[in-house]
């Protein structure tokens, strides 16, 4: 009888896969034994495997120069990390190792970059694109880097304000600003309203740039750019919002012969089960092709691509690993498994928006397993977690008396330590957990190395004034 936790893995899904696989009855990870990694650390522990990192930029720049060839398109590709999915240093140093670009999305994000610089990590060539709702000190931030000599700095305008500002603060500059429009793009029909807040009416851009842009020397519009909030998916609202955004590229070339690049945004997913049956190649080709196609039917040259991919780039080389403190029978049917920390605190996705992740237990794969609930720490009713991606259910190993059951959330690499508030003050008081960097040596090893430690009560303390 098939009724061990490993069973019920290998007959729902294709399993081992690229990142997971088993041994022993204990999870592996990215052929990390991860019982080693707990035995050393304990839980509960953040982790982040740098090599994902590059091996997912690679990834994406291989997809699209393949898709570039195959549909015989005539522009270029450019890769940009966009900073806000994840500005620790340790992810920044791994990404810039694969000759990249660059994302912004507030005035901080541009001293970011200066520090960057200061290191030694990028240099004043390196497209900036600089992105959001700017503030003052945002726009003062950009102008001081373009006249550092950042060239391939572009403040991409959301609003007309932006411009006039901008138009105030920058004096004669030696080479025109490359700059660039945001359209406000059409929102899911299932969204609360129609059109994003971020961005230019399409009607709007063409006149903007004829009345304003055009006979500014100061300025050189080579960018558009827009942004669907469901990313990249093969969807009839995907297609139809990417079939008017390059049109309105081609209405606009027509007037703007500098205008070279389409910033098509973010979009990417990451993996968030293990069931996972996104076409990342298919895609790739398909965006391209559509363009290309779009383009000479309106005899206008193909532009060059920009991507801004953020989750896809971190998220999958992160994991957060608990503990299960207890098992509590609540009613015939709902029993709880409680972890020893708060999804609301260091998973902030699952109950903000009800983001799902791959969760699977890291030892016991060898025990029966039962239908349960996951409990966090905290008094707040939403700390739980109830579902995963591919069912309304989730499944995990009975408590054994001998040894505890550990579990993994994975692929959580991107947003939860800014949205969680990292280094601040947590829900209950529950202490942020402790946070190691997994990398490969020369021979292929795997290091590990302490980056911070768990949240002391001292530290909150101190921030709450005591």
């Amino acid at each position: 009888m098939k009724n061990k936790y490993y069973d019920l893995v290998d007959q729902t899904f294709d399993f081992p896969q690229d990142e997971f696989r088993t041994e022993e009855g204990e999870l592996y990870f990215h052929d990390i034994p991860l019982m080693e990694i707990i035995k050393q650390y304990g839980t509960p522990l953040k982790i982040t495997y740098l090599p994902k990192i590059s091996s997912q930029i690679q990834r994406a720049k291989r997809m699209f120069n393949v898709a570039i060839a195959k549909t015989d398109y005539q522009g270029t590709y450019n890769y940009c990390y966009c900073t806000k999915s994840s500005h620790f240093s340790f992810v920044l140093e791994e990404a810039l190792k694969n000759d990249i670009n660059l994302e912004t999305s507030s005035a901080f994000d541009i001293n970011l970059i200066q520090e960057l610089y200061e290191q030694g990590l990028v240099d004043k060539d390196k497209f900036v694109l600089c992105n959001g709702y700017k503030r003052i000190p945002y726009l003062e931030n950009i102008v001081n880097l373009y006249n550092d000599g950042w060239h391939n700095v572009i403040p991409i305008f959301d609003n007309n304000n932006e411009y006039y500002t901008l138009d105030k603060m920058l004096e004669n500059p030696e080479v025109p600003m490359k700059v660039g429009i945001r359209i406000a793009a059409e929102e899911e029909p299932k969204f609360d309203f129609y059109t994003s807040r971020l961005g230019m009416r399409y009607r709007d851009i063409v006149s903007f740039y004829e009345d304003q842009v055009k006979s500014n020397r100061k300025f050189q519009l080579k960018m558009l750019h827009f942004f669907i909030n469901t990313g990249i998916r093969d969807t009839a609202y995907y297609w139809n919002e990417l079939s008017k955004c390059v049109n309105v590229y081609c209405d606009l070339k027509r007037v703007c012969p500098d205008l070279d690049s389409l910033n098509i945004g973010g979009g990417f997913p990451c993996k968030t089960s293990l069931a996972s049956t996104y076409d990342y190649e298919y895609m790739a080709e398909e965006v391209l092709a559509q363009i290309k196609n779009i383009c000479t039917n309106r005899e206008v040259p193909e532009p060059n691509i920009f991507t801004e991919f953020g989750s896809f780039t971190v998220g999958e080389s992160g994991a957060t690993l608990y503990s299960i403190l207890d098992e509590k029978q609540q009613n015939d049917r709902e029993r709880w498994y409680m972890i020893d920390s708060s999804f609301i605190t260091t998973l902030p996705d699952t109950w903000g928006i009800n983001q799902r992740f791959i969760m699977l237990p890291i030892n016991h794969w060898d025990c029966e397993y039962q239908r349960v609930f996951l409990g966090g720490l905290t008094c707040d009713s939403e700390d739980y977690y109830n579902a995963d991606s591919h069912a309304n259910a989730i499944f995990l190993p009975k408590l054994q008396k001998d040894e505890p059951l550990y579990i993994g959330f994975f692929h959580t690499g991107a947003y939860q330590e800014s949205l969680g508030g990292y280094g601040g003050i947590q829900h209950c008081l529950i202490p942020a957990p402790k946070h190691i960097i997994i990398d490969k040596d020369e021979e292929g090893e795997y290091v590990t190395k302490l980056f911070a430690k768990e949240q002391s009560h001292k530290s909150m303390l101190k921030i709450l004034g005591y």
